[in-house]
């Protein structure tokens, strides 16, 4: 957080002319109160003291005090006593304000200049106050009372040993922390049934971060990438944003259908372990077709292992695991067990393909934060994760059973999958029903659910379906949430007819 005497900073956010045709006062006002609009002043961060604020701009004292007070009174700034001004918190609450006016005196047509427009692809689902919500069936958060604070902060805290700061504190390049290869290598992969040398992992800011490398390094117009459908949306969009054709296969109850995958195709993308976001894991016997048909065709098959990280009781090998010609790259992520925010992943690739991509990833962000790898490593080494592994594959399965009966129950005619292991439930709902205006009527009741549009490739109707996630609910709130989902539902029906 920048201080509040941080000459840089505020040189920069005012702008003083005495050739101006307006007062210094009211200069003075009009930089705070755009700072303040354009969100470059947070609300914890004090302004500097009126002595210093008009020694910085070379003028009275007096003036920068009568301006400060005329903000006071007007409500952007709140003064707080032997702590100095403050950006008023109910101002921020508000939208911001619309940006500029492009082209023109007035700014750059950016618009004219750019080469993709990532804007115009599918938004993410945001729940940004989830944690607000009575009963958040959200997927990809994390549940605080099962995240293992104390052991995180002894892996922070020893990551932080003089000697260790040694081993990550230096610019490492293009290379990863040697113990956390090691802890993939040797805890992660071989669950899953993969054994790979060093040179063939690759970390990773999750498995986005991945997908970006791959279709920047492999993909341009032309080539032809076959996805699920419905599949994962945003990995859609990183190959569309490389030029990349997109193929939509079905899914079916076995996965994806490998009869269904146009020959012609350069790359498959698949999420074989639990299917995105219908949970489905892939047969054994569409594993085997895939990946002899990846052989006579040509294809590289790029494998997301989807909420595989949890415990199974019949544990399927990754695709990659199966791999007898270097055709799977396999993407992993410890966000389902850790936490979604520390944004730590790997690739597990033939050695020249992660040469590569540790090459680009050099040009890109040169390596992920090497103390969070570090602390990660320690983590695994103390064998935390496998502790964590357990604690919360129990607590998602009991939710899972929970979350299927009551939808049993309490939503008779409704369909839910009965699929084990994974942090998610699809479900479908009555023939006709819009997921997405239900879940406008369920966020009313403090019920949040995701509808299921955005995962389906070129559909232009509503669709009833859903995803529930169970990452983030306690137990107990399930059963009272799928019944406030049923009252939404009835209230649904009553305005549809």
């Amino acid at each position: 957080m920048p201080a509040r005497n941080d000459t840089a900073l505020w040189t920069g956010l005012f702008k003083i002319s005495p050739e101006s045709g307006q007062t210094l006062q009211a200069q003075i006002r009009q930089a705070i109160v755009s700072a303040i609009l354009d969100r470059q002043i947070a609300p914890s961060m004090p302004l500097p003291s009126c002595r210093i604020l008009a020694e910085k701009l070379g003028v009275a004292r007096g003036t920068v005090v009568l301006a400060f007070q005329q903000l006071v009174d007007q409500g952007f700034l709140i003064a707080r006593e032997r702590r100095g001004h403050f950006v008023n918190p109910e101002v921020l609450a508000a939208p911001p304000r619309p940006p500029r006016k492009q082209g023109g005196k007035d700014g750059v047509n950016w618009q004219k200049r750019f080469q993709v427009l990532a804007s115009e692809m599918p938004e993410p689902r945001k729940n940004e106050d989830w944690m607000k919500a009575s009963y958040p069936f959200v997927y990809g958060q994390f549940d605080p009372s099962l995240f293992p604070t104390a052991e995180w902060r002894e892996c922070n805290r020893m990551a932080l040993a003089v000697l260790e700061i040694r081993n990550w504190a230096a610019d490492m390049v293009d290379r990863d922390d040697p113990l956390l290869v090691e802890q993939i290598q040797a805890r992660l992969l071989p669950r899953r049934g993969i054994f790979a040398n060093p040179d063939e992992i690759l970390v990773t800011l999750g498995s986005q971060h991945a997908l970006y490398m791959l279709a920047t390094l492999l993909m341009s117009r032309g080539k032809k990438v076959a996805v699920e459908n419905p599949g994962y949306p945003d990995a859609r969009s990183i190959f569309q944003l490389a030029g990349a054709e997109i193929a939509p296969v079905p899914v079916d109850r076995q996965g994806i259908d490998v009869a269904q995958i146009p020959q012609d195709a350069d790359f498959v993308f698949a999420t074989p372990s639990h299917h995105c976001p219908t949970m489905v894991p892939l047969s054994q016997a569409r594993r085997e077709a895939l990946l002899e048909a990846a052989e006579r065709h040509d294809w590289i098959v790029i494998e997301d292992d989807y909420d595989s990280q949890l415990a199974d009781e019949r544990p399927q090998a990754a695709l990659k695991g199966l791999d007898r010609n270097g055709r799977v790259v396999h993407l992993g992520s410890m966000s389902k067990t850790l936490a979604p925010g520390l944004r730590m992943g790997y690739i597990v690739a033939p050695a020249d393909l992660i040469a590569e991509l540790r090459a680009l990833r050099r040009f890109m962000l040169r390596h992920p934060p090497a103390n969070n790898q570090r602390a990660v490593a320690l983590f695994l080494s103390l064998g935390h994760h496998d502790t964590l592994v357990r604690r919360i594959s129990a607590a998602f399965e009991e939710r899972r059973e929970k979350l299927y009966q009551a939808v049993g129950d309490i939503l008779p005619d409704w369909n839910a999958a009965d699929i084990r292991g994974g942090t998610s439930l699809w479900l479908e709902g009555p023939p006709g029903l819009d997921s997405a205006v239900l879940a406008k009527s369920a966020a009313r009741r403090s019920v949040l659910i995701e509808p299921g549009a955005r995962f389906f490739l070129g559909r232009t109707q509503p669709t009833p379906f859903m995803r529930l996630g169970i990452s983030s609910i306690a137990a107990q709130q399930i059963e009272p949430g799928i019944r406030e989902l049923a009252a939404a539902a009835s209230e649904y029906r009553r305005v549809a007819a």
